[in-house]
């Protein structure tokens, strides 16, 4: 399937057709733009596919100034042989997903229609025509609808109503059709195209009202309320109100009456098929000045100026995905981007959806994501009816059975997964579905034969032999389809998609997936067919799905049991539990046994009688004493839990909407403490808050405080909040065995960073404060700076969070450290955090230090600095991701740049359980990793990023490109000092890559990229121990290790930190193991340096 992954800036609008890897007969699909973006955008993903000769469907995603969006589209060319008809379920008022109404019209594709009286009778509001036929009138005016011709050609018109009741009195104009609304003295005809919903909606609190049956033009009954039920075909009832029904009241049984009516095109030419549309949003082939603020899901259609292309445009919403959603004005601007003419609103929110088949399928897909999680009901839409094929094979469409929407994913955002890779030695299972030369069903006459390169395919299974491009080609008569894979070096460890799955109940089921990585950090989901499971089968049953994933059926009420899946010698090891139970752990009978904690506010705990049963307890806090982050928190006289496997806390709260943040203050097993944050308190009254506890923390977990915070300076209040009913969704508890450590290769030696072409240092997160200038965090601040002046580096970057409350005076003390201990002696560049702008806006540290973000160049490396104070790139100005991009296209094409370097505050990801550090916005995360994995495999140039932020010292591969966390260099780690938490900063050396070397990345990028940067992890050192065996023989080992001593913290010295080793020729030092083996009798030395400290030991080898 064609896809394009890229991130150009579109200064102007851009249109581009991806080519469709689709072999077999030529494609009968119009040469049209597929893509058009909006000026200022810039296009991140775009996929597009064949439906029908002539049809193509797309999928875009976008991100400008402001924000993300996700949208749909449908190009029609109706040269090709393509119509539209009309979609309906025979009766307006039984609304159907348009799913079901397209295959049962036999749609290649489809969209929803008019807008339509929701929550009442589901009737459409618009006019609607069906082959000709006029099925319903407008409701009430606009009377604005798109029609087409008998060919299917469109345009945008007014369908008015023209209609007559001949009673023996005389004629009686008609107002509406089939209509939920008619106008005071009106009258209107129903068919039995209405359905039976009650037509009283039409004259809803009216009570002068006469209704009038007539069956085969003669009258039935009379009466003086409207009825309800189905209408038999051969009957037309009338509906009068007021001077209506004085006019319709004169009527017997047996009165003839005839009822004609017709559709009244504004512009006099016939209508085949019509339906309501809203705000006209292009107009001469120019987006129109509608409104420009308001975002929803959008449907849209327009026209090209003969009405032979038709373009059709859904845009998703905020309500389930990512997306924005758009304004009227941007539904304008997408759809004359594409080459409307003439465009309209079709109608939007919850009822957008467009579908479309897949080639060979019979049946439609949603190609977008509905903004009411599942498929609205809708009373009509419009059905894109493809020519009719032959059945014959003449093409096969191959894509892999594992769906990148739900396959195992290493991506931050779902729905990314990459099942176009392979790792060597295993396999992906493919699908060849055959279809006919318009893209339809057809059933294959010949056996499909394969062929590929790279790899070999027996029974749909392509396993692959070497790395590289593999091109897989199918085949079945004359029928041939072909797909690309990327084949990686062999799997050198894998993971499963969670640490723990829970099946809620035993009539529940759950999926996981396994990913695996090559050495080099590139992942791509394991196929079930490579992999063996071992688990306990009375527990559980668990089976492949068709996409790839294993689905667990549970055969226990309750239970819980380890999962190993195993690749030769590779294994990845996930809990799996059945049941959960909803434990009360606190109904605040006690609540005068809380206290109470704060930071920069006053509050206070009570026990109040007026819970939501019962006592409950009383948060109050004042929050206008600062405008730095304020919290305020209850604590329990204990931490409570539960034994089992704690899901997810959660609680009552009454809140006045005042816009208070929520948290829950949670502790793991070996007592570390995460904040889980949830909800702001909009809202007035009793709510239900409960927050998962995240994947990963040692269980069990418990709960030790219950928070309120507020973090906007502006906000200043006093409130409170009533908490009630504290309760745990606990599973039965399971332990699993935490992965072994992957240690990343690029933390080196000071001697492998030294022997580089050049150097700079990081340092991030000292967080003083003016008020407080001698403090702790200011001398360590000073000592850093100091040890990174001595190490003479070409420049350092600062990565944010050098202050802690963002006070002017708070950046007049950096300014006079940063003076004081480095002066002009070496260049700095610093890069603001959530802490430089903690008390005020960005201006303060814009006034001392410059520019939030920024480009420059150094030795051949381009550096960019972000601004990722408020936690998104976006927030900190869409500009600078216009700038990233425009630094990234022109790095890849200046020859004196070979390679680039993104420096800022918040990683893409954080390595902690909690993940409470990293970019807030996961497709922004997303984006940074596509576009730096992008650039590296596309140029051969060195790409790498380094942030702060999460306090730990942290290194990964992605996709080969080096990921860092600079850890704290003031303030006191988030991790435990094996695991990266210990202060101090990072030194890193680089090297220009070559235009050999770049031309071997660019071709053998399995072999992991230009070998261009050493980093240095250089922590505090206060003092320096090694320990060793005295005495030794010779061909004997022993064990040695060094730990440092930070304040009344102790750091093994070992991964991450950097030391040099060296031992004396008689002795053999292995740093990874700490074994010592002695090679020859004598007096040995062991010696270990950690940030410019050395420590010896001398050690005595007998012979």
């Amino acid at each position: 399937m064609p896809t394009r992954v890229r991130g150009r800036v579109l200064l102007v609008v851009l249109a581009v057709l991806a080519p469709l890897l689709l072999a077999g007969p030529p494609r009968a699909v119009a040469e049209e733009p597929a893509v058009a973006a909006q000026e200022g955008a810039i296009e991140v993903y775009q996929r597009s596919r064949p439906v029908a000769p002539g049809v193509t469907a797309e999928q875009v995603e976008t991100l400008d100034a402001r924000g993300w969006q996700q949208g749909n589209a449908l190009t029609i060319d109706l040269s090709q042989g393509a119509r539209i008809g009309y979609l309906g379920t025979g009766a307006l008022t039984e609304p159907a997903p348009i799913t079901e109404q397209a295959d049962a019209a036999g749609a290649v594709a489809a969209v929803n229609g008019d807008f339509f009286d929701i929550n009442n009778s589901g009737a459409p509001m618009g006019p609607a025509v069906a082959d000709g036929e006029l099925i319903k009138s407008a409701s009430s005016d606009p009377y604005r609808a798109v029609g087409f011709d008998a060919d299917g050609v469109g345009r945008v018109l007014e369908v008015l109503f023209e209609g007559t009741a001949t009673l023996p009195t005389g004629p009686v104009a008609l107002d509406r059709l089939n209509s939920p609304l008619l106008g005071k003295d009106g009258v209107q005809a129903f068919t039995s195209l209405w359905g039976g919903y009650p037509r009283s909606r039409a004259v809803q609190g009216v009570a002068d009202v006469v209704e009038v049956m007539i069956k085969n033009g003669v009258v039935t009954s009379v009466d003086d309320q409207a009825g309800s039920g189905e209408i038999p075909a051969d009957t037309t009832i009338l509906l009068g109100r007021e001077a209506g029904a004085d006019a319709l009241r004169a009527l017997r049984p047996g009165d003839r009456v005839d009822v004609s009516y017709r559709p009244k095109p504004s512009d006099g030419k016939p209508v085949h098929t019509a339906v309501g549309v809203h705000e006209l949003v292009v107009q001469d082939g120019t987006a129109r000045p509608v409104d420009d603020r308001t975002y929803a899901g959008r449907t849209g259609i327009g026209f090209s100026r003969d009405g032979t292309k038709i373009i059709i445009v859904s845009v998703d919403s905020d309500r389930q995905t990512h997306s924005r959603g758009a304004t009227l004005a941007e539904l304008g601007r997408l759809l004359a981007a594409r080459g409307a003419w003439v465009g309209v609103e079709l109608d939007g929110g919850g009822s957008t959806t467009l579908v479309s088949r897949l080639p060979g399928e019979d049946q439609v897909q949603v190609d977008n994501t509905p903004g009411d999680g599942y498929l609205r009901p809708v009373p009509n839409g419009l059905a894109v009816l493809g020519p009719k094929g032959s059945g014959k094979p003449a093409g096969l469409w191959l894509d892999t059975a594992a769906d990148r929407r739900t396959a195992a994913s290493d991506s931050p955002v779902r729905g990314k997964a990459r099942p176009d890779r392979v790792f060597a030695r295993l396999s992906r299972t493919l699908t060849a579905t055959p279809h006919d030369e318009t893209y339809g069903p057809a059933k294959a006459t010949a056996p499909i034969r394969w062929s590929a390169t790279r790899g070999k395919v027996a029974d749909g299974r392509f396993r692959a032999t070497e790395p590289g491009p593999a091109t897989i080609t199918a085949s079945s008569g004359e029928a041939q389809g072909t797909l690309e894979l990327e084949v990686l070096g062999p799997v050198a460890r894998l993971a499963a998609t969670a640490e723990t799955v829970n099946v809620p109940t035993a009539d529940d089921t759950a999926t996981f997936g396994i990913l695996g990585y090559d050495q080099f950090g590139t992942s791509a989901p394991i196929d079930p067919a490579d992999l063996e499971l071992d688990y306990d089968e009375t527990l559980y049953e668990i089976e492949p799905t068709s996409d790839g994933r294993f689905r667990v059926t549970p055969k226990q009420e309750s239970g819980a049991g380890l999962v190993t899946a195993r690749t030769g010698e590779l294994t990845a090891t996930l809990g799996i539990s059945v049941g959960v139970e909803k434990r009360l752990l606190a109904t605040f009978d006690d609540a005068d046994q809380w206290t109470v904690g704060t930071a920069r506010a006053t509050a206070s705990v009570s026990q109040v009688p007026d819970g939501e049963d019962g006592a409950a307890l009383k948060l109050s806090y004042d929050f206008s004493q600062s405008t730095l982050t304020r919290n305020a928190y209850a604590i329990p006289p204990q931490r409570l839990g539960v034994a089992g496997q704690a899901r997810s806390f959660g609680v009552s709260l009454y809140g006045h909407g005042k816009g208070e943040w929520t948290a829950f203050g949670l502790y793991d097993a070996t007592g570390k403490f995460t904040a889980v944050y949830g909800p702001y308190v909009d809202w007035t009254g009793w709510k239900n808050v409960e927050l998962a506890v995240p994947a990963g923390l040692p269980q069990p977990v418990t709960i030790g405080r219950i928070y309120t915070l507020e973090t906007k300076a502006s906000a200043q209040y006093q409130g409170e909040v009533l908490i009630d009913n504290l309760y745990v969704n606990a599973a039965p508890a399971v332990d699993v065995p935490p992965p072994a450590a992957v240690r990343a290769p690029i933390i080196q030696t000071q001697t492998a960073v030294d022997g580089r072409s050049w150097r700079f240092a990081v340092l991030s997160d000292a967080q003083f404060v003016a008020r407080d200038p001698d403090s702790p965090l200011v001398r360590a601040a000073r000592r850093t700076l100091r040890e990174i002046k001595a190490a003479k580096p070409d420049f350092f970057v600062i990565a944010g969070d050098l202050v802690d409350e963002a006070t002017e005076a708070d950046f007049q003390l950096a300014k006079r450290i940063l003076d004081e201990e480095i002066g002009d002696s070496v260049p700095y560049h610093y890069v603001p955090g959530n802490h430089e702008i903690m008390g005020s806006a960005i201006t303060n540290f814009e006034k001392y230090f410059g520019a939030p973000h920024r480009t420059f160049d150094h030795e051949g490396t381009r550096f960019v600095t972000l601004n990722s104070s408020v936690g998104t790139l976006r927030g900190g100005g869409f500009d600078q991701l216009a700038m990233l991009r425009t630094a990234l296209d022109g790095a890849a094409q200046d020859r004196s740049i070979s390679s680039v370097v993104i420096i800022e505050h918040h990683p893409p990801r954080d390595p902690t359980p909690a993940k409470n550090s990293q970019l807030a916005d996961r497709h922004e995360a997303a984006l940074l990793e596509t576009w730096l994995a992008g650039f590296q495999r596309s140029t051969g140039k060195g790409a790498a990023f380094i942030g702060g932020h999460v306090g730990t010292f942290h290194a990964a591969l992605v996709d080969n490109v080096p990921y860092l966390i600079n850890g704290n260099s003031g303030k006191a780690p988030a991790t435990s000092p094996g695991a990266g938490g210990f202060t101090g900063w990072s030194l890193y050396g680089v090297d220009p890559v070559s235009r050999t070397d770049q031309a071997r990345a660019r071709r053998f990028p399995y072999l992991g990229g230009p070998d261009w940067l050493s980093a240095q992890f250089r922590p505090h050192v206060d003092e320096l121990t090694l320990t060793a065996p005295a005495t030794l023989a010779v061909g004997t080992t022993g064990t040695a290790k060094a730990e440092l001593v930070q304040g009344s913290r102790t750091v093994p010295v070992s991964y991450p930190v950097s030391a040099d080793w060296q031992a004396s020729a008689n002795l053999r030092f292995d740093p990874a193991t700490g074994e010592l083996t002695t090679l020859a009798a004598g007096s040995g030395t062991l010696s270990v340096t950690v940030n410019g400290t050395t420590e010896t030991v001398t050690i005595k080898i007998s012979g």
